[in-house]
């Protein structure tokens, strides 16, 4: 017996040892070996879809016989799109597919987006036929080439939507380790390598795919592209073995269709001035003992009514559309509080927009730099990136400590306070395109051009660099203003909806300058005269359609003004 248990003893610990030996370590997942595929992915993807949208007006204008207008709201409504379909992803990456899956198929989809738009350029019979000089007639694209145009933009929408939410997410939970004590530099590195990469790859588009589309034209501008994006896809799934990927849960987005829903079901419910604690749902570990008294129409939406019916042996709630907690109530409080600053930088967007206008002034001007070097007309945004990015290099490390130094004392400008600059900004670039447009037009009318929208003026186009680099300005202070404001007022699990602000109100500023342009296309172009939008140039009045949103975007900065005064009013009671 004793030799039986020493012969199972002997051959338990020789099975030990060839498992130990056979059986490889499992391999840890995540870390710094996924970044390059995870920056790749978006960089490529950022190129491929930033090269495409300079020239696109001229794509068009030239190719589909549009006019401007018309060209403009289809852009409008493809950036629209394209802003809004992140929320989208981000809702159904967080509540049902998680951030892998959704990054993958919207690399998949971007792919088939740009082949679909190479082919419009390829396919002869994919687009109407040039326009007849000598007649001066046009023939406009018919519905089926319009459906695959349209088509091509809406599945490049789609696909935005699919990468954008998801890629600094994802890149941050392959870095999030909460045993880390360098966890928190590790993910502040990479997050400043992922801005870099975003910046360098638009900075790449107007540069490098810009011009190629200039001197190529669109069969080679437009396939580069779709090489880019399917690069992006196919770095982005080569190191699928080493992802970690993280389960879907539940969104925000529910949790505020939850609230609005039970505050409303329990609209009719009392609410007492001394309300104990208990009769309010708290989520687990809460330190949070009752909702806050602004709008207290909302805190029906956690008020337990019975507690046998409505929580569960585990505490939470049994039916989260009949009770929230007083978290939920709270995030969406949050979220309404900000939604007035969110409004004003809708305005800062639309004059961002105004793309199409500069392109068209820029190759009316004479554009040399040398005798034989020659600055593409597409690519004068490098002027407001590289703007945004040395003020963004220089404010933190050159510019604060010099004011601090000369005043004697620390200088800091506040969220609110960049929010606010950022209007003014925007504001005077509005003020600076409209005397320079005006400028232009003189010269064009007196050089005899008036009829031809195509000719080259004796007016160099670095006129238009000042405006350039104040709405680079603008930007830098705006937009990075608004993530930090937002950062600074929602609690930690609303995060990821600072970007998903800044997304919404872009979209929200391509549709009202769609309707803005359309509305004064229709109202100055009655009675036969023409447009202030015309497609010539050199007929229309763009200096005065600029000066109509500079007078708008001045009564925006009112309207922050009268914000800030509530807000200060607010903090002071």
């Amino acid at each position: 017996m004793e030799e039986n248990k020493a012969e199972i003893t002997e051959s338990d610990q020789m099975e030990s040892t060839l498992t130990t030996h056979q059986v490889p370590k499992r391999r840890q997942k995540g870390g710094i070996i996924t970044m390059p595929f995870i920056i790749a992915n978006e960089s490529f993807e950022r190129v491929a879809s930033f090269g495409l949208i300079p020239n696109m007006i001229e794509y068009l204008m030239t190719e589909y016989n549009l006019g401007l207008t018309k060209g403009n709201n289809i852009l409008y409504l493809w950036s629209a799109a394209s802003n809004f379909m992140p929320i989208l992803g981000a809702f159904l990456s967080d509540s049902y597919l998680g951030r892998f899956l959704t990054i993958g198929l919207g690399s998949i989809v971007s792919v088939l987006g740009t082949v679909l738009l190479w082919l419009t350029a390829m396919i002869p019979q994919a687009k109407p036929p040039p326009c007849n000089q000598l007649k001066g007639s046009c023939k406009s694209a018919t519905t089926a080439q319009m459906a695959l145009l349209v088509s091509s933009f809406a599945v490049l929408s789609i696909g935005a939507g699919g990468i954008l939410p998801c890629s600094l997410s994802f890149g941050a939970d392959q870095l999030a380790k909460g045993d880390n004590p360098r966890n928190a530099r590790v993910l502040r590195s990479f997050f400043g390598l992922y801005y870099a990469s975003q910046a360098i790859s638009i900075m790449l588009a107007v540069t490098i795919i810009v011009p190629i589309q200039d001197h190529f034209r669109w069969k080679v501008g437009f396939g580069i592209p779709v090489i880019l994006m399917f690069i992006s896809a196919v770095s982005f799934f080569l190191a699928s073995p080493f992802y970690i990927k993280q389960k879907a849960k539940k969104s925000l987005f529910t949790g505020f269709a939850q609230v609005i829903a039970v505050a409303y079901k329990n609209r009719k419910l009392a609410i007492l001035n001394k309300s104990s604690s208990e009769m309010y749902h708290r989520g687990k570990n809460s330190p949070l003992i009752a909702p806050t008294e602004k709008l207290r129409c909302l805190n029906k939406a956690c008020i337990i009514r019975d507690p046998k019916l409505e929580i569960a042996l585990d505490g939470s709630a049994s039916n989260p559309w009949c009770l929230c907690t007083i978290e939920e109530v709270e995030e969406l409080k949050a979220l309404i509080k900000v939604i007035p600053l969110w409004s004003t930088g809708i305005m800062v967007a639309i004059s961002f927009s105004q793309s199409s206008f500069l392109l068209l002034q820029a190759k009316s001007m004479d554009r040399h730099i040398t005798s034989s070097i020659e600055f593409p007309a597409a690519s004068f945004g490098f002027f407001a990136i590289i703007t945004l990015a040395i003020w963004v290099a220089l404010y933190d490390r050159v510019i604060l400590p010099l004011a601090s130094k000369i005043r004697g004392k620390p200088v800091r400008l506040g969220a609110i306070q960049r929010i606010g600059i950022g209007i003014f900004l925007s504001c005077m670039a509005l003020v600076v395109s409209a005397m320079v447009e005006n400028i232009r037009r003189r010269k064009a009318i007196k050089q005899g051009f008036i009829n031809n929208p195509n000719a080259v003026l004796d007016m160099s186009a670095f006129w238009l660099v000042p405006q350039y680099c104040l709405l680079g300005l603008a930007e830098a202070f705006n937009a990075i203003g608004q993530i930090e404001f937002y950062y600074s007022e929602f609690p930690k699990s609303m995060s990821s909806i600072a970007t998903a602000l800044l997304g919404l109100g872009m979209a929200v500023a391509s549709l009202l300058a769609s309707l803005i342009q359309s509305t004064v296309d229709n109202l100055t172009s009655r009675g036969g005269k023409e447009s202030w939008v015309s497609k010539n140039i050199n007929k229309g009045h763009y200096d005065y359609y600029y000066w109509l949103l500079a007078i708008m975007s001045f009564f925006n900065l009112l309207y922050f003004l009268a914000f800030q005064c509530s807000l200060q009013v607010t903090i002071f009671l």
